[in-house]
């Protein structure tokens, strides 16, 4: 039987800080940086966010009394026009790319990580087809599915 072989945690924790220096020092975290940047330096998606922001919390009031609300159909849809709004800008849609971009070279990271362990350590997301991608509906348990990795 082999011997495990153990790891210094001083070597593993400063290799740990080299990888993330290479995060960040990639492609993907230089353009979510500029992309929040030229997002936070337009002032019309400024405006809107901020709009939003009172919007939504109009919207939670709302909410509490559901449709019986007497401007529940309004505010619901006030908050549907103004999302929408500030989806279509070129600087949300920029820094929407980014960011999944961002998340996605975050998520290879630690699948590999993970896979290196064992293929059935779970790597959350925030892309809900890298997690179907990555297992069954929940690791194999009293149901009965049985972990698919797909590379």
């Amino acid at each position: 039987m082999e011997a495990l072989k153990t790891v210094d945690m001083a070597e593993l924790i400063l290799q740990s800080h080299e990888l993330s220096t290479m995060i960040n020092q990639s492609c993907e975290v230089s353009a979510y940086i500029d992309a929040k940047q030229e997002m936070e330096a337009d002032e019309e998606a400024q405006h809107l966010l901020s709009l939003f922001e009172r919007k939504k919390m109009q919207y939670e009031d709302v909410q509490r009394f559901g449709k019986y609300h007497p401007d529940y159909d309004n505010i619901s849809k006030e908050i549907r026009q103004l999302k929408r709004s500030i989806e279509m800008l070129d600087s949300v849609q920029a820094f929407k790319r980014a960011e999944d971009a961002l998340d996605q070279l975050l998520y290879e990271v630690s699948r590999t990580i993970a896979d290196s362990v064992s293929s059935s350590i779970k790597v959350p997301s925030n892309n809900p087809f890298l997690e179907a991608k990555s297992s069954g509906c929940g690791g194999g348990g009293s149901c009965g599915c049985s972990i698919k990795k797909h590379s």
